[in-house]
């Protein structure tokens, strides 16, 4: 019950604080920015802290970015529909592998993944896109085909380099701030490379 509570409590806060101003997003992941250093600092204790210090420093300044440009309305638009996919995804993906999950994709480092958790959440990703596209808020559909094609790679990939530095320090979470999930990393990782490929995408559909 306390996961499903802090959970829920966090997707709320995720969500009003990315959409509701420029200053809100931008306080928000500067919020989250200093406790993901301040975790993988930890994780990294006695190791080399530059690369992994780059995974987070990277999206964290370029989202800083994305929030200033507030007043576009689909910019705002934007970071509110990363994170509705990013959630589908995470969630779909593990309940759909909790249930039906055999196929491991990197058991070594996050034994829990498998492909078809990433199947179904990748195919829930892309219905969600599509009905947000359409009905809920204005988003560049091809932009938005784009983006939900893409977002379960990115989404996997930034939570196996998370897994991969946990891994090497022995540990099960970054930290224990949210209570049943660990850390804000632990929450955080599907967002590391999702928020530099947004970026670069919407760039290019300007």
């Amino acid at each position: 019950a306390n996961r499903a509570i802090s959970g829920i409590f966090y997707v709320i806060v995720m969500l009003l604080g990315s959409s509701y101003s420029n200053i809100s997003c931008s306080l928000l992941f500067i919020v989250l920015g200093i406790i993901s250093i301040y975790e993988m600092w930890k994780l990294r204790k006695g190791k080399n802290k530059i690369i992994p210090l780059l995974y987070i420093v990277i999206p964290f300044s370029l989202i800083q970015i994305l929030c200033l440009q507030f007043e576009e309305n689909w910019k705002s638009n934007l970071i509110l529909f990363m994170l509705i996919l990013t959630f589908t995804f995470d969630t779909f993906a593990y309940l759909i592998g909790v249930k039906y999950g055999k196929n491991k994709i990197m058991a070594s480092i996050s034994p829990k993944k498998s492909w078809e958790g990433f199947t179904g959440g990748f195919i829930f990703t892309i219905i969600i896109s599509y009905i947000i596209s359409q009905y809920i808020f204005i988003i560049n559909m091809n932009l938005a085909i784009i983006i939900s094609i893409i977002l379960p790679f990115t989404a996997t990939l930034g939570d196996f380099i998370e897994s991969k530095y946990k891994r090497e320090a022995k540990v099960k979470d970054s930290g224990n701030i949210i209570p049943g999930h660990g850390g804000i990393l632990d929450r955080m990782d599907a967002l590391m490379i999702t928020i530099p490929t947004i970026y670069i995408l919407t760039n290019y559909f300007k």
